[in-house]
């Protein structure tokens, strides 16, 4: 049964690569040198031209990517690095815990100094060379560390909990995760841009004026009740403009990158945020909540099913069973399983987004979220002809030319 799992994760792994490079593919067939007529007076001849160069520039290098994944992907599997490792983190320790902790830490930290160069030549080669990055090589390197202390701080207190668990309550320990683990999303939900934005970035109120009238304006007459409003500093890292909605209740805040205010008008801007209103006015956010805790607990339950099998040490050549080698075999089965609610989240994202477009537009700001997002679009060379089936795989949105013939269909 060993042999049969490890063939089926190795045909899943393989799978999954072609299927990404297929649909690579596919979209890199829609690039094309001469405009189409339906991006005329979106793009100008000039701006098209360096859209379609930057496209081509990001789809070759994540197809540089994604084949040193697969490669380090298969060299574990083939050459048993993943027993290497979890022989190396038993001999350090013979806790079940704290094993199971420098496993899964060596296998992060190793990632992510191996994927480092990659990190490095998208942010200071690729953005840089089409005019986006901002960030220096200083704020590059604290994102870094920052963002691997709170990975090991946050993740491994987590882990460690699961795995606590786990030896107090045995199989029956996946209820108790899911309890905690939804907790924690419902914490990070609520104070996210409190305590996690701010390690990396200046939010401040936005200051009053033609802009915050506008927005309190929009806010009274849709019936909600917006006391936080903050502007983030994004053109520190990138010239790219963005726009969030986080929270609920008096947690609930609105976030608008200072690139956003920069680059589009008081109007546009307005319309970009009732765009976000939308989404919490048609409960979108509790929705993808709720969905977010049906999902892990199917999950959960199917791992706790899956580690009773005393196969899975055998399936990665390791010496003995373990909780930490349980779930990387489980990881590995369950990517097809992933794959398709990948898909149909992603269905039912792209649905939210047009509800929420049709929430602007129904009180009169169609036509300038539609600027605004053509902007934001163009401003980020967006690709604006990409592939369907790339479209139906990977966008959670949907692409600017449909958006805009929903609001003009509806208005």
């Amino acid at each position: 049964m060993a042999l049969h799992l490890f063939i089926l994760i190795i045909i899943f792994v393989a799978g999954d690569y072609l299927l990404e490079q297929i649909l690579s593919i596919l979209n890199r067939s829609r690039l094309s040198p001469v405009i189409p007529e339906k991006l005329i007076g979106i793009y100008d001849e000039e701006k098209y031209a360096k859209q379609q160069n930057y496209a081509l520039a990001n789809s070759r290098f994540e197809d540089y990517t994604r084949l040193f994944a697969l490669t380090l992907e298969l060299g574990m599997l083939l050459l048993g690095g993943f027993a290497w490792v979890d022989n190396i983190a038993r001999s350090i320790s013979d806790n079940s815990i704290v094993t199971s902790l420098l496993f899964f830490g060596i296998l992060f930290v190793g990632n992510e100094l191996l994927t480092l160069p990659f990190s490095i030549y998208g942010t200071f080669v690729i953005e840089e060379r089409f005019g986006f990055n901002k960030t220096s090589a200083k704020t590059f390197i604290l994102d870094s560390l920052k963002s691997l202390l709170l990975t090991i701080v946050l993740a491994g207190g987590i882990l460690a909990l699961i795995l606590w668990l786990y030896q107090q309550l045995g199989d029956n320990f996946w209820l108790a995760t899911w309890a905690a683990i939804s907790l924690f999303s419902l914490i990070m939900l609520l104070f996210y841009s409190e305590w996690i934005v701010p390690l990396f970035n200046k939010q401040k109120p936005l200051e009053e004026g033609e802009l915050r009238t506008a927005i309190e304006a929009f806010a009274q007459k849709a019936g909600f009740s917006l006391k936080n409003i903050f502007v983030i500093d994004g053109s520190k890292r990138s010239t790219k403009a963005n726009a969030y909605f986080t929270g609920f209740g008096s947690k609930k805040r609105v976030v608008l990158y200072d690139t956003l205010i920069e680059q589009l008008t008081t109007e546009e801007v307005v319309a970009v945020l009732a765009h976000e209103v939308g989404h919490y006015k048609k409960k979108h956010v509790v929705s993808s909540l709720i969905s977010s805790f049906v999902q892990s607990f199917i999950l959960l339950y199917i791992l706790s099913l899956f580690l009773r099998l005393p196969v899975s040490a055998e399936v990665l050549g390791a010496s003995q069973p373990s909780f930490h080698i349980g779930i990387v075999v489980f990881g590995l089965l369950y990517q097809p399983i992933s794959i398709i609610l990948g898909l149909i989240m992603n269905v039912f994202s792209r649905k939210h987004e047009y509800e929420a477009d049709a929430f602007a537009a129904n009180y009169g700001l169609g036509d300038a979220l539609i600027s605004g997002l053509q902007k934001i679009s163009v401003q980020a060379l967006s690709n604006l002809n990409p592939h369907p089936a790339y479209v139906f795989v990977h966008y959670s949105h949907p692409t600017l030319l449909q958006r805009m013939e929903r609001i003009q269909n509806r208005e």
